[in-house]
């Protein structure tokens, strides 16, 4: 009978060392699967009340990561704290400004906030007074041969729109008719509101739709959408509006069957003697949110550094895959306190071993569901030379490997990454997939890739549990987790001690694929809509228009010219002022279209003429 995978890893170790001199730090010791899962406990327990990045229950996570470092003797890299600060905007709220009158035939009428009107939650801070038009479902889609805005002039002025999209119960009907399409997304409405110069929407619900049910307002809380629209946005109750039409001799009931039937606009301006004086008030909450980081010294300089996220989604919300349930706790088990553990666990074993020749600085990222946030102020104010980082290895969700199947990105990153990985992976079992090798995607390595930056990506993949509060403890299968982990600390053994180092590799994407192509790169979203571009969006600057963190080697975007830190400001002739923006502009394109993209690089306007290629 052969012996257990870790008793015949541990008598291998104790050969080498009798042969050698030298036992390897990663057969020293053992990663005990009872202790791994009591840190995933308390990291998902419900007095954690799901880690929302601002919280007080992250600050809570943040302190017990630094208490365990501190236990385990690693040095703060400031010489006091294991905390590394850095602004986030965690929130917005409503100030007390909120005001909407509107003023029809002689008449004026004051509508109270949130009764009967409320900000969306993206919305500007900001005024108008003025006409209104109506633009329907405030769509343009040319590819389905459909525009609402079509001969409308709404420049300057504010539009009224309806609430989801036309034919939304008909299967046959050219968007989808069994789902929504992307179309009746808020922040699509409001990117193409701008797009046709509209001052500011007012949104109804589209009540001839859904007969029998309320028209009841939004809380004002997180929604999918930009930090800030560019324009106020704010839903108002249907009945408050019934007069509007009644004043254009229509009503609303007629309009919205006459949309659905004939699949054309029906979009008017409202008379001259209706005027809306609007206000939105909206503060942006902007808190002081923590990287935890501790740091192992090697013999050198240079130094491996072993990541994962802390942070997850508290209550649900915009992100959360069960919607229903917003307000609930979503403890975030496997997403990603089973990472942040992993980088407890590595912490405390290496933390016993010899001083080898590089270091390891062992790192807890906050604000990665919002962005990549922590990992991305880390690159942009790294507090030891980024240079001296031979690697970055990250761990999200590895704690349900399911027939023993691992997924490792990032292997064509470093000269020596997959050579040093062929040799180790086989003394586990595992079964690994290295099918995304390019070393970006949707968790903090990517933020280390920009920063050029070798790197490695353990994930055990997605499940039905994923941003759900039934992401919790006891579906942790911890002793599997721990044997990744086995695998993690012999990579990074091999890291800190080889001769040499990787060199890092910029890897070409096949065209047309991209993680990151325009779209949100985040946890809770894929990488990108329509046709390849080629850009990493930069979440971590507050600037007007979309930063490129990189620029894909390969793509459109990279053929053309641009280059990271370009501001991209315009797209074919349209204002972009935030990334909803620019992936609303670039979903209107097809593979093959050339467009004219003006950025700014360094202050000054640049512009190129960019052929957007097919996504693979």
């Amino acid at each position: 009978m052969n012996p257990p995978k870790r008793v015949r890893a541990v008598l291998a170790a104790v050969l080498l060392y009798a042969v050698c001199g030298r036992a390897p730090a990663w057969a020293a010791a053992e990663i005990d699967p009872k202790v791994y899962l009591g840190d995933i406990k308390y990291l998902a327990s419900d007095e954690l009340k799901g880690r929302l990045t601002g919280s007080p229950e992250l600050q809570k996570a943040a302190a017990f990561i630094a208490a365990k470092f501190r236990e385990f003797g690693l040095q703060p890299l400031n010489g006091k704290s294991y905390y590394q600060p850095f602004p986030a905007v965690t929130a917005a709220r409503l100030g007390a400004g909120n005001r909407l009158r509107f003023h029809l035939e002689g008449h004026s009428t004051a509508l109270a906030c949130p009764q009967s009107f409320i900000p969306l939650y993206f919305s500007s801070a900001a005024g108008y007074s003025g006409g209104v038009v109506f633009a329907g479902y405030g769509i343009t889609a040319a590819n389905l041969g459909y525009d609402d805005y079509a001969g409308l002039d709404v420049k300057g002025k504010l539009v009224l729109i309806l609430r989801h999209e036309p034919q939304e119960s008909d299967e046959h009907s050219v968007f989808d008719g069994t789902k929504l399409t992307s179309h009746a997304l808020f922040s699509s409405k409001a990117s193409n509101a701008k797009m046709h110069g509209a001052a500011g929407v007012i949104l109804i619900d589209d009540t001839p739709n859904h007969p029998g049910e309320a028209d009841d307002l939004p809380k004002f809380e997180g929604e999918d959408g930009p930090e800030d629209a560019g324009i106020p946005f704010v839903q108002v109750k249907a009945a408050a509006v019934q007069p509007w039409f009644a004043a254009a001799s229509r009503t609303l009931d007629q309009v919205s069957a006459a949309i659905d039937k004939t699949l054309k606009p029906q979009s008017f301006a409202f008379p001259a003697s209706l005027r809306v004086d609007l206000q939105v008030d909206v503060e942006r909450v902007v808190k002081t949110v923590d990287n935890v980081v501790g740091y192992l010294p090697g013999e050198t300089n240079e130094y491996v550094v072993v990541g994962a996220h802390y942070d997850h989604l508290g209550l649900g919300g915009a992100h959360s895959l069960a919607p229903s349930m917003t307000g609930t706790i979503h403890p975030g088990a496997d997403d990603n306190a089973s990472g942040t553990a992993g980088v407890i666990e590595l912490a405390r074993w290496f933390a016993k071993q010899p001083k080898q020749k590089r270091g390891i600085l062992f790192m807890t990222f906050a604000g990665e569901e919002e962005g990549l946030l922590g990992s991305a102020w880390y690159v942009g104010h790294p507090d030891l030379p980024l240079d001296q980082a031979v690697a970055m290895i990250n761990m999200d969700m590895i704690g349900r490997v399911r027939d023993g199947k691992i997924y490792i990105g990032g292997s064509d990153t470093g000269t020596t990454l997959r050579p040093l990985l062929d040799q180790v992976v086989p003394k586990y079992n595992l079964h690994v997939d290295y099918s995304d090798a390019s070393g970006y995607g949707s968790s903090d390595h990517t933020s280390f890739t920009i920063g050029k930056v070798p790197v490695l990506f353990f994930f055990s993949g997605l499940h039905s549990d994923y941003h759900k509060p039934s992401d919790t403890w006891d579906k942790i299968d911890a002793p599997d987790a721990a044997t990744v982990l086995d695998l993690v600390a012999e990579v990074t053994d091999d890291l800190r001690e080889s001769p040499g180092r990787p060199q890092f590799l910029r890897v070409a994407p096949p065209v047309g694929h991209g993680a990151g192509d325009a779209g949100p790169v985040t946890s809770s979203s894929g990488g990108g809509y329509g046709p390849s571009f080629g850009s990493i969006p930069d979440f971590g600057e507050g600037v007007k228009g979309v930063k490129f963190a990189d620029i894909r080697e390969g793509t459109p975007a990279a053929k053309a010219g641009l280059k990271a830190g370009d501001i991209l400001v315009e797209f074919d002739g349209q204002a972009i002022g935030n990334l909803y923006d620019f992936t609303y502009a670039l979903r209107a394109k097809k593979p093959g279209d050339v467009v004219k993209v003006k950025v700014l690089r360094n202050g000054q306007p640049l512009e190129v003429s960019v052929v957007l290629a097919k996504r693979e």
